[in-house]
């Protein structure tokens, strides 16, 4: 399983950007992709996961409103969409897999990408 992240960017408060994972490799039909973050001399936490087994979503509390996660099977693509970023918002994003539903929780999953890079600045 391969997973590469991309669309990180330097970016203002209040901008938005989207992030992809694009994936590859999978054995299973059922798998959940998640997207953490990295902040700079933090560890790792969940922001987001989105399931194929009932497509259900999964948000970390901080993040509702303002991170919407989507996939594009055709393409082997998800995405987050990141509105109104904020300084905290800083940071390395990951996508991650493996099979089974969704979780926040990194020890859930097996793959992950290298990470694309956020700074929101002015």
């Amino acid at each position: 399983v391969q997973l590469v992240e991309s669309g990180g960017n330097l970016v203002q408060p209040g901008g938005s950007l989207r992030l992809s994972c694009a994936a590859s490799g999978f054995t299973s039909d059922t798998y959940a992709i998640a997207w953490f973050h990295q902040a700079p001399g933090k560890e790792r936490e969940g922001v987001s996961c989105i399931s194929t087994a009932d497509d259900k979503t999964l948000y970390e509390d901080s993040v509702k409103g303002r991170f919407t996660i989507s996939r594009d099977n055709a393409k082997n693509m998800v995405y987050l969409d990141i509105y109104n970023l904020k300084p905290e918002d800083t940071g390395v994003y990951y996508c991650a897999t493996d099979s089974g539903r969704c979780s926040l929780w990194d020890r859930t999953y097996q793959y992950w990408g290298q990470g694309t890079l956020v700074t929101v600045s002015s």
